[in-house]
């Protein structure tokens, strides 16, 4: 925890997954803005073959440099969404953080690399039983990634796709220990790409917490950004009682 002003809004950091960008965030920053939130959703450098998760930490710190260590602003709260959950810790582990959020996350082992994480977690057979319950062909990306939202948004979020380079897989995150900052973990019940069971397992097994639950798929700031900015304003009201790892 840190000493920031309990009275002030805090200022959320937004951190995208892989082949993404800040617009996944629209919606949802939109709403935190609508309610005095602070919030700066960051453009990781997923298409730069050169840079790897200390550079994509970089990135994050850069874009809230103007924010910290400033007397009149609330605490930095930093919601990471699916890949973006290997980004975080290390952005926890370099600046104050009140309140961490992992939004239907790939969570790691301090030191895993990403392309390792797959088989530690057993994520390939977790995924080949969802496709099975939900009849999913192999090649139906919109069904894995955008089952709930709208053919409008369906649109735009394969439109503004970005190539995700290679580099941030082989690299292990570079942090020994989880940090020390209260963790909430809030899954979509109908993520199919990072299944619920499957999430909630990893959640258990990784940082002995027992995820929240929202509606949607793997999109879920897109598909429910009002429910989302609920869930956020909760965990801040009540982040003294957030979950740390056991």
């Amino acid at each position: 925890m840190t000493g920031a002003d309990r009275t002030t809004p805090p200022t959320y950091l937004l951190i995208h997954g892989a082949a993404a960008d800040s617009w996944c965030w629209h919606l949802l920053a939109a709403e935190l803005r609508a309610r005095g939130h602070d919030v700066v959703a960051v453009d990781l450098p997923c298409d730069d073959d050169s840079a790897g998760l200390s550079e994509y930490a970089d990135a994050a710190l850069a874009a809230i440099a103007d924010r910290t260590g400033s007397a009149d602003r609330g605490g930095l709260v930093v919601v990471a969404h699916s890949f973006g959950a290997f980004t975080a810790p290390v952005v926890c582990d370099r600046t104050p953080v009140e309140l961490l959020v992992l939004l239907g996350p790939q969570i790691p082992l301090p030191g895993e690399a990403p392309g390792d994480w797959w088989a530690n977690t057993g994520y390939p057979q977790a995924r080949r039983e969802q496709d099975i319950r939900d009849g999913r062909a192999e090649d139906d990306m919109a069904a894995l990634f955008a089952n709930d939202l709208p053919p409008t948004l369906v649109t735009e979020v394969f439109r503004r796709g970005r190539h995700q380079a290679d580099k941030p897989f082989g690299d292990p995150v570079p942090v020994t220990t989880w940090p020390d900052v209260p963790t909430r973990v809030l899954l979509h019940r109908d993520d199919r790409f990072l299944p619920a069971d499957f999430v909630r397992r990893v959640a258990r097994e990784r940082l002995g917490i027992e995820p929240d639950e929202m509606p949607g798929g793997h999109l879920g700031m897109l598909g429910h950004p009002i429910e989302l900015a609920d869930r956020l304003d909760a965990y801040w009201a009540g982040r003294t009682e957030a979950a740390r790892r056991a």
